[in-house]
């Protein structure tokens, strides 16, 4: 909402009501479709036509694009799936990781991307949808390596544990497993990229309020403008960091899931 100061400082403070934009099509419908949406399928149509035409034009000394793209499945390969899962078990887990990482990082940069303006995972419906795909893998693979009754023991009661400590923590690792690790993974997300887009408006905002003030505060805007720049800096940073985590957490939780038998 605008607020007008004294000496005719219009400074627009954002809300939560950013992120629950107007319908464009279908309103009141189950259907219903917004911006939110338009922008997600944007990123979405955007990721498979270039991942889709670097494939079909892939060269054995490649272009700068290319290069781009073959460095992030390396950084993702070696950081994430090497290091948690190793190459020869990583390489069954690999597409899903590659790809959730490229996803999430692209809805991510939405939201410094002129024109959008929005994250697409800063909604909840995209990081739950994608927190659930995690928590469906593990379970099945979990369940998959070492039968459904292995698999609650292999989680919910860890070797060399007092027998009585088991009442207290059979129930809270087993929390852990059906609610507490797609939970967190979905609020970090979320709440990150929405704290990420309401402070870059708010110094952006601030920065315009203040350059067009037509006072003596115009002396100050610079300054303004300068943390609006290092915050939009900082989203980037944070849009990468965040795709970096929740593909890792994701390969963690699948590697305590289908981890031998201590």
């Amino acid at each position: 909402m605008p607020v007008l100061a004294e000496g005719g400082l219009d400074f627009h403070i954002p809300s939560l009501s950013e992120f629950f934009p107007p319908p464009i099509l279908f309103a009141g419908t189950p259907f219903e479709f917004n911006r939110v949406q338009l922008v997600r399928l944007i990123i979405l149509a955007v990721v498979l036509i270039v991942m889709c035409v670097i494939a079909s034009r892939s060269k054995l000394v490649p272009g700068r694009i290319q290069s781009i793209a073959e460095l992030l499945i390396e950084f993702v390969n070696n950081s994430i799936i090497k290091n948690t899962l190793g190459l020869r078990e990583g390489r069954k887990y690999a597409p899903m990781l590659i790809t959730m990482f490229f996803l999430i990082l692209a809805m991510n940069l939405g939201g410094v991307i002129p024109g959008m303006n929005l994250a697409g995972t800063s909604v909840i419906g995209l990081p739950l949808l994608l927190a659930l795909w995690t928590f469906v893998t593990y379970v099945f693979f979990g369940i998959r390596k070492h039968g459904f009754a292995g698999y609650l023991k292999h989680e919910t009661m860890p070797p060399g544990v007092p027998k009585p400590i088991y009442l207290l923590l059979v129930p809270i690792e087993f929390l852990q497993v059906v609610l507490i690790r797609w939970g967190s993974l979905t609020i970090r997300l979320l709440a990150n990229m929405v704290a990420g887009h309401i402070m870059m408006v708010v110094f952006i905002g601030l920065f315009q309020a203040l350059l067009l003030s037509g006072t003596w505060l115009i002396a100050v805007s610079p300054f303004a403008g300068a943390l609006a720049i290092g915050i939009y800096g900082f989203e980037i940073f944070v849009a990468a960091l965040q795709a970096f985590i929740f593909t890792m957490l994701s390969a963690v939780y699948i590697q305590m899931a289908t981890a031998d038998e201590h």
